[in-house]
């Protein structure tokens, strides 16, 4: 079952696709899509994690840009569009706004007080913005472009963490990629993979870049990773 969600914040309002499990009682966990919106590809994931017996909440981020902003095709003017509002994005008033969903999430009819992140490239950025900045019961990171910009931030972060980075993501490179790694102790919350001959973006459902045997894996992890912290 799934349905459109509007939430308001101080300066407007913004939009979010639920998908719900039969269930109640159930964990949620806000999904941040990529800088092409809340398309089917997130819906997909949306569904998938709702199938699993999560309430998944996928909020718009480009809202004060454009309502309803939504790409399922990454070529031609719309990709232009997506870049042009990727550069003009307040990353600090849209991790607010995020921080906001979660927080509201916990009080949802039939949802059981926990609260998850999970997001890919510009969401996995945020993920990791919220969850180092207000918080979460357990976060995961699907190659967090620039993510090495933020990366004095990481102390910050004490819930359960994963990051999943690929070994030729062109926004995340080597040396970025050696830098998170150095950020987090290993005894620590947050857990880093890496899935060597991998393209940025190598989970996205139908994408040219999609590794089936990656994407499996790093799923499994997230399903692993979200049994373990959030039930």
């Amino acid at each position: 079952m799934s349905h459109v969600l509007q939430l308001k914040v101080e300066d407007g309002s913004f939009d979010c696709f639920v998908a719900r499990p039969a269930m109640d009682n159930a964990p949620v966990v806000v999904v941040l899509p990529e800088i092409f919106g809340v398309n089917e590809d997130l819906k997909h994931t949306c569904r998938d994690l709702a199938a699993r017996g999560y309430i998944a909440i996928c909020p718009e981020l480009f809202w004060r840009l454009e309502r309803g902003f939504a790409l399922d095709d990454w070529t031609g003017t719309g990709l232009d569009r997506a870049i042009d509002y990727y550069g003009r994005f307040d990353r600090d008033r849209g991790a607010a706004d995020i921080a906001f969903l979660v927080a509201f999430a916990r009080d949802l009819p039939g949802a059981s007080g926990k609260v998850g992140l999970m997001g890919f490239c510009l969401g996995g950025l945020m993920t990791f913005l919220v969850a180092a900045r207000s918080g979460c019961d357990a976060s995961v990171c699907y190659y967090p472009g620039s993510v090495q910009d933020y990366i004095a931030e990481a102390p910050a972060i004490a819930d359960p963490m994963i990051i999943h980075l690929a070994g030729n993501d062109i926004y995340v490179p080597e040396e970025a990629r050696q830098q998170v790694h150095a950020a987090f102790d290993p005894a620590g919350p947050v857990t880093v993979f890496d899935y060597q001959g991998c393209d940025h973006a190598f989970a996205r459902h139908g994408g040219t870049e999609y590794d089936d045997s990656a994407a499996r894996l790093a799923n499994e992890r997230t399903w692993e990773f979200f049994l373990r912290h959030l039930r």
